[in-house]
């Protein structure tokens, strides 16, 4: 299977960009037969006298395998590559061509003899769905030539250089229904295909509704509080609760919880769809507690999606899809609430309140509080959900202020 896949990549490899990560930027390249008088790209010029520079790419028609085995190739290198050498994240791509992402690592070796590593590399070629090139300088220019292991009726060289920035950036090309979930059946398939290697999934899929219920809108109002940890949320959903006679509901749902630790150590893909389903869970909880109160979650797909985008899509702020990419739009199958409440708050104070607090932190609170980028990220990724009625509120005030304030967008927006 892997060798068909690298078979089926390799006829538009000239109309792919290799895109390297050195410290957190992007440096895009291409390849070509001819060398027409383009500058050597960066990733190279820079590169060390002895440096030995390799490049794998996780090549699997399925999905599935590929995040597995993407996820494991780290792992290998890290622990099998010689000392003297250096990873770095690496994808190839079709420039605005969706699904046409492919992940791997750029390796440079420093070490004393090449021989280690590409014995590893060979290995891993031969046996794996990995796509192995190595890169070497001429020895009569400062050019650079790359060479596919995998394909012995292809030129044994061809010239790397420099491309220009996409449109888009690449890590966006492969979000959909992949970081973020748009539909019941797409979640479904994931985790069910996983069954014979995770057990827990099969668990998840047992607790699922019927994935028509889950769109139906109940007879009362349903709100949605989104914000980041310590911004009040826990605080205004009980006062919510309390004032409105409302049902409350936190996502992911409770029974969920026993399987979260095993999904937490998938890699994303798999994690993703695990928190997907746990919106339609919610969604079927909503739909019968709506019947007889006003309804109030504690987060919901917007959380889901908002870090999920954050984490997908690597560097600045301005990497992010635009406003009204449909990243961003709300699952057509998925039951949308009459109101969604951002609380926001100024980093200082939401760090002093999670000192307060005592509390653990999660992974990716832990990254909110170390990332200044990482948060800004996916505070703009809220911010740009598309589907239902979204208001953002300031949650520096008192709680009892915040609470009022949000009473009243309730009472003006849903009519209680």
């Amino acid at each position: 299977m892997a060798r068909r896949a690298m078979m089926s990549l390799v006829p538009p490899w000239s109309s792919r960009v290799l895109s390297v990560e050195l410290d957190g930027a992007p440096f895009y390249f291409s390849t070509q037969e001819k060398h027409r008088g383009e500058e050597v790209p960066r990733v190279f010029s820079e590169a060390q006298k002895d440096a030995k520079l390799y490049s794998l790419l996780v090549c699997s028609d399925d999905k599935i395998t590929r995040a597995k085995y993407h996820a494991q190739l780290k792992d290998t290198l890290l622990r099998e590559l010689p000392p003297g050498c250096h990873l770095s994240p690496m994808s190839s791509f079709v420039p605005n061509v969706r699904d046409s992402l492919l992940k791997g690592y750029f390796v440079k070796d420093h070490s004393e003899s090449s021989s280690p590593t590409e014995r590893l590399l060979r290995d891993l070629s031969q046996r794996d769905p990995v796509l192995v090139c190595s890169y070497r300088k001429r020895e009569d220019s400062q050019l650079w030539t790359q060479h596919l292991w995998s394909r012995a009726d292809m030129p044994t060289d061809s010239y790397v250089v420099p491309s220009e920035a996409p449109e888009c950036h690449p890590s966006t090309l492969n979000i959909i229904n992949s970081d973020v979930f748009y539909s019941f059946e797409e979640a479904y398939d994931v985790l069910n295909k996983c069954g014979d290697i995770i057990p827990e999934a099969m668990s998840v899929l047992e607790l699922l509704p019927s994935g028509a219920e889950g769109r139906s809108k109940p007879d009362f109002p349903v709100i949605v509080i989104e914000g980041l940890d310590a911004t009040g949320k826990t605080t205004l959903t009980e006062s919510l609760r309390d004032a409105l006679g409302a049902s409350l509901l936190y996502s992911p749902p409770q029974c969920l919880s026993p399987m979260r630790a095993r999904f937490d150590r998938e890699p994303p893909l798999i994690r993703r769809a695990y928190f997907a389903l746990g919106n339609y869970i919610i969604a079927e909880q909503i739909r019968q507690k709506g019947t007889e109160t006003p309804v109030i979650v504690d987060r919901f797909w917007p959380s889901t999606a908002a870090y999920a985008i954050a984490t997908a899509v690597s560097g600045q702020v301005s990497n992010l899809p635009a406003e009204g990419s449909e990243v961003y739009r709300w699952p057509s199958d998925l039951l949308q609430p009459s109101l969604v409440v951002l609380l926001t708050l100024h980093p200082e104070e939401r760090k002093r309140r999670l000192c307060n607090r005592g509390q653990e932190e999660s992974e990716e609170e832990k990254e909110l509080g170390h990332n200044q980028l990482f948060r800004l990220k996916v505070e703009t990724a809220y911010q740009r959900i598309s589907g239902p009625e979204f208001v953002s509120v300031d949650a520096s005030p008192s709680a009892d202020q915040v609470l009022q304030q949000v009473l009243l967008l309730i009472r003006a927006k849903c009519h209680l």
